[in-house]
């Protein structure tokens, strides 16, 4: 199966698609404002409803475990499926850069503790690629340079210093019932940058520098974000199947 490419779980699937776009909205399962704004812009156009799971921060909470985005999607569309009798969707998300070998991965958000901040996990992130510079300081293990190369990218930072490539990833699960019906996958590619730029955005926006606009994800205004992030093309592909059945 091609990375992002839809999946689906079982035959049930067909049966249940007209009922989910005709009748029943969308039940996302985040009480996160900006998360919801951006899926309910992106789904209005295709006359999808998106609406926050009723009562979700008095619900228990979901036990994010998982090793993986995926396993840790499907986890939490599962738990809150069973709170809802309509179809409820989850995203699991997070950064991983060349350089750590992938790290943070599923543990961006907790990536300088349980509880840390935005702040502490970018200052986490740029304390361990010095790390990994400091002990091996002739290692380039994918550099701007071949990042742009790969992708015949063009860029105002292609002729300045070495920048660690990274990849944002998300990951959406689909479930009803507590049965899981769909998974699609985004991921958006760029490069840590050593200082902050722009003040949107959330997470390591601030230093995901994204090529093709030449600009970090926190200086995109959040349509421009969303047309190309990793949470944006997940989104996208899941509303497509959604609209094809």
């Amino acid at each position: 199966m091609l990375p992002g490419r839809r999946r689906y779980e079982d035959s049930t699937f067909d049966f249940l698609m007209p009922l989910i776009t005709l009748h029943s909205p969308l039940y996302l399962a985040s009480s996160n404002l900006g998360k919801l704004r951006e899926f309910r812009e992106a789904a209005s156009g295709r006359g999808i409803q998106v609406k926050p799971l009723p009562g979700i921060e008095r619900l228990p909470p979901c036990i994010e475990d998982g090793r993986t985005f995926e396993e840790n999607a499907r986890k939490k569309a599962l738990h809150y499926s069973a709170y809802v009798s309509g179809p409820v969707f989850a995203d699991d998300s997070g950064i991983s850069v060349d350089a750590l070998g992938g790290a943070p991965g599923v543990s961006s958000a907790r990536f300088s503790g349980p509880n840390a901040t935005d702040d502490e996990n970018n200052r986490k992130l740029l304390q361990e690629l010095r790390r990994v510079e400091t002990a091996a300081p002739g290692f380039r293990p994918a550099s701007l340079a071949a990042a742009l190369a790969e992708r015949g990218i063009a860029s105002a930072l292609e002729n300045q210093p070495y920048h660690p490539a990274a990849h944002y990833v998300c990951v959406i699960a689909l479930a009803q019932r507590s049965r899981i019906l769909c998974v699609t996958e985004g991921r958006a590619d760029g490069v840590i940058l050593d200082e902050p730029r722009g003040t949107g955005g959330f997470g390591y926006d601030p230093y995901f520098f994204y090529a093709p606009l030449g600009r970090t994800f926190a200086e995109l205004k959040p349509e421009e974000k969303f047309a190309v992030s990793h949470r944006g093309k997940a989104f996208r592909k899941l509303l497509e199947s959604l609209s094809q059945e």
